[in-house]
């Protein structure tokens, strides 16, 4: 699977700066302005380009490894929705994985600094208690902004008065293992070990 991920984040992002060797590049004048050259401005826009499809296959493939350590032990787990109970936008909540009652959200990481996203998470939450379901969130990586922090820590104050569990950093990898049996982290060290040594990275 991990091949797979790597393979089409590749051509995604091969394919991306090829196109941009065709872009309109006459915006650069304003970095030139703000002191970036036109060379170390291409390379801005050329990385930022490729943090977007990193960040987004990152995100896709560690949500997808987290729900087959819970579909190897719990094989009727999967994602659901659940219907919107306390408003007409989005009709549907998706839960990842509902194991048993525990409707689990995965986060790989989640660095959003938008206090519109403390409304929405609420929304969320209520819809699913309102369907019957244990809320558990488990984030791998933690923020280090304090903006962001300040987000999380409001996040979790939310869990708590939903009698839900929040769960990040080695908490979340914890709770995985607990959960399932399966060392992820440690699987994905080694992994990442492996691809070192065959790729020098």
């Amino acid at each position: 699977m991990a091949d797979r991920y790597a393979a089409e984040l590749k051509d995604n992002i091969d394919t991306r700066v090829a196109e941009m060797e065709l872009d309109d590049r006459s915006h650069t004048l304003i970095y030139q302005v703000l002191g970036i050259s036109a060379c170390e401005g291409k390379r801005i826009d050329v990385y930022q380009n490729k943090g977007r499809f990193l960040y987004n296959c990152a995100g896709k493939f560690l949500e997808k490894a987290t729900k087959l350590c819970f579909n190897s032990r719990f094989p009727d787990s999967g994602s659901v929705r659940v219907p919107n109970t306390q408003g007409q936008r989005p009709k549907n909540f998706e839960i990842d994985c509902l194991v048993g009652s525990d409707a689990i959200e995965i986060k790989w990481r989640d660095a959003t600094t938008d206090g519109d996203h403390i409304i929405k998470e609420h929304t969320r939450i209520r819809a699913i208690c309102d369907a019957g379901h244990h809320p558990v969130r488990i984030m791998f990586y933690y923020p280090n902004r304090g903006q962001a922090i300040q987000i999380q820590q409001a996040l979790a104050s939310l869990y708590r008065d939903a009698h839900g569990e929040y769960y990040y950093a080695e908490a979340a990898w914890a709770y995985v293992r607990t959960r399932t049996d399966v060392d992820l982290l440690g699987i994905l060290q080694a992994l990442a070990a492996e691809r070192v040594a065959r790729h020098g990275q």
